[in-house]
């Protein structure tokens, strides 16, 4: 009995060390943020508040057309957290109408990740030009504390009304991305539009990003990502590629993060940040992947000093 109370207390010591990495990956659709939005204190503290959760944090619907609204956002960010230094890397402003553009913009700290690469894909490819209305610009990270060390990170905004094609194409996006910088370690993540009317069950079978294997869907079917209480979609997605990245993914972690019910806020007060909910995911630290090595081999040496 002594012995198996040993054995127990040292491998619950074991899996205290395997504690989840902090890392953080998040995309969050902003619903038109520029001018008139920053100007609201309220809304950009709980900006503040929900970006400074993530590590690096893609934001999408970006409509900041003087390019004020996001260095002043960037500041209370900086302000609001001075425990870490955040920056940014931004895309310029897409869109097939001069009067309606978005920029894809990623926010990140520089204490834990930096960027490595930058890529605006020029949507040109042959008999299909122009599949996307918001072409994805595509950033390549180093992360040294994580699992994983480098990643590369593809955005998306779908439009609605053309979400099968576009995601369709994104499968285009990602092999020439995996060709390009030769990495297997790819994320797509945003505001996929990816289900309810914008994509049909019987269009699913259409969508390479879908049925393609090596694939990983991580925000479970039937997630609602949408502040509204008279909707319930999983628009926003987080994928990764390959098996090796997936390992990377600390389990069960990719998820909506819930702000108008962790802040406390009315719905019409949800909504004056955004419509949607931010999706997250973690990735393993580094050690993690040390510990449990340590720790499965020292199991194996009591339990034999133990028979």
């Amino acid at each position: 009995m002594k012995s198996s109370s040993l054995l127990l207390s040292f491998l619950l010591g074991v899996c205290v060390v395997q504690r989840a990495s902090s890392f953080k990956i998040c995309a969050f659709n902003l619903h038109h943020f520029g001018e008139s939005k920053v100007k609201k204190s309220n809304v950009v503290h709980t900006l503040a508040r929900i970006i400074t959760r993530c590590d690096v944090c893609l934001l999408q619907e970006v409509r900041d057309m003087k390019g004020k609204a996001v260095p002043q956002l960037l500041d209370h960010i900086n302000r609001y957290d001075p425990d870490h230094e955040y920056t940014s890397v931004a895309s310029e402003r897409l869109g097939r109408s001069s009067s309606y553009q978005e920029q894809y913009v990623f926010v990140y700290r520089t204490d834990t990740v930096s960027v490595t690469g930058e890529y605006q894909y020029p949507d040109d490819r042959e008999g299909d030009v122009d599949a996307f209305s918001r072409e994805p610009f595509i950033v390549r990270f180093k992360a040294p504390k994580t699992d994983i060390k480098e990643f590369v990170l593809i955005p998306q905004h779908t439009t609605p009304t053309n979400t099968t094609k576009e995601l369709d194409a994104l499968y285009d996006v990602l092999q020439h991305v995996r060709k390009m910088w030769k990495t297997e370690n790819v994320m797509l993540l945003g505001d996929f539009n990816a289900d309810c009317g914008y994509l049909a069950k019987k269009n699913r079978k259409h969508v390479r990003l879908l049925t393609a294997r090596n694939l990983y869907w991580l925000i479970p079917e039937k997630t609602d990502t949408t502040v509204r209480s008279s909707t319930s979609c999983t628009y926003d997605r987080i994928v990764v590629h390959g098996e090796r990245f997936a390992r990377s993914v600390v389990p069960t972690s990719a998820a909506p993060f819930n702000f108008q019910q962790a802040y406390r806020l009315s719905e019409d007060q949800a909504l004056e940040v955004s419509d949607h909910y931010p999706v997250e995911v973690r990735l393993k630290g580094a050690a993690d992947r040390v510990s449990l090595s340590v720790g499965t081999l020292l199991s194996l040496v009591v339990l034999k000093v133990l028979t």
